[in-house]
């Protein structure tokens, strides 16, 4: 089963579960605005992905700035509390299947998940 932390507002993250579902694969759809994950499972996220906690982080937001997160001194920590008490900061979407994870941005990386 894939797990996707979906924004239903967005296209790309539209897109992306239009991909699962074509694919007649069965997903679990978390609304992560609605319901934020918690730093546990970001850290979680961010290893399966395996990049650096910007690259899971919407940067030209303007709570990245507001929040001075470009900072390079800001530990991974500090990035992921910002996305846990900020989830507008995280970048979308990211499907989960078992120990895999990609962000959708384009939605074809999510075809790696579905073979």
């Amino acid at each position: 089963m894939l797990t996707i932390y979906h924004n239903p507002r967005c296209s790309k993250s539209r897109q992306t579960l239009a991909l699962i579902e074509a694919a007649n694969a069965e997903v679990e759809i978390v609304e992560y605005l609605k319901n934020p994950p918690s730093v546990e499972t970001l850290a979680n996220l961010l290893a399966l992905l395996d990049v650096e906690p910007r690259a899971m982080m919407r940067t030209k937001e303007d709570e990245y700035k507001q929040q001075n997160l470009a900072d390079k001194n800001i530990s991974t920590a500090e990035l992921l509390a910002a996305m846990a008490a900020t989830p507008k900061l995280i970048e979308r979407p990211i499907v989960v299947s078992g120990e895999m994870a990609c962000i959708g941005r384009p939605p074809e990386n999510v075809l790696a998940l579905l073979k």
